[in-house]
């Protein structure tokens, strides 16, 4: 039994210290390829990604994303408590399924984890969460998330998105186009946001309303 213990340890100090490691190195080095790329690989898919700085990338999408998927990133430490209640509420009376993940949340599964796996990958996600929220900043957090989301099938980062669906770099995106992006971003293997149709064009449309009320209400301050 001590031994049993000794290693279980060993194994979680290990665990700490090379999670610490690797999130301090991609606080400063581009992930280069992530699990989620890996599944597309072994499906068939080619990989399109081009790396940004978040200095190149309109305003707007960041905006647009923080309309779409988390209205309080500028607020919260990582996890939206609120938002996951409201989630976990929605789910449970029958309602649209909702994951209640934060864009850092988002960020830290893309970044080190994989896609599924439960409970157990979700433990581990808040862990990594906590990591980059401390050790990344928000700035860093939206850019590395605004490069490893997947913006279509085989396509990385709002970069290859732009150039994928409107044939310019994400630089310089209307805010259509930023809001049909960010329309994308939640299942991006099922969603186009060149013509788009339905639930995309709606939402989108949206979204490219809201990127005016999250720039006047300071929504993302934190960024700026």
């Amino acid at each position: 039994m001590f031994f049993a213990l000794r290693l279980l340890l060993k194994i979680v100090i290990g665990f700490v210290l090379v999670s610490v490691l690797w999130v301090a190195v991609y606080a400063v080095v581009p992930p280069p390829f992530t699990f989620t790329m890996l599944g597309d690989v072994i499906g068939g898919h080619s990989i399109t990604k081009d790396w940004t700085p978040l200095s190149d990338i309109d305003p707007d999408m960041a905006r647009a994303a923080i309309a779409g998927e988390d209205s309080r990133f500028c607020s919260h430490h990582g996890f939206d408590w609120r938002g996951i209640a409201a989630a976990a509420k929605s789910n449970m009376t029958g309602g649209r399924l909702r994951g209640g993940s934060t864009i850092s949340q988002q960020t830290a599964k893309n970044a080190f984890l994989f896609q599924g796996g439960g409970y157990a990958r979700k433990a581990v996600e808040a862990w990594f969460t906590v990591l980059i929220e401390t050790i990344w900043g928000k700035k860093r957090i939206m850019e590395v998330y605004l490069n490893l989301a997947e913006t279509g099938i085989g396509t990385y980062g709002v970069e290859a998105g732009a150039q994928r669906y409107f044939h310019h770099s994400a630089a310089r995106l209307s805010l259509t186009e930023a809001g049909r992006i960010a329309a994308v971003l939640p299942l991006p293997k099922k969603r186009e946001a060149i013509d788009p149709r339905g639930f995309v064009r709606r939402h989108g449309n949206a979204l490219s309303r809201y990127i005016g009320v999250v720039r006047r209400g300071g929504l993302d301050d934190c960024l700026r």
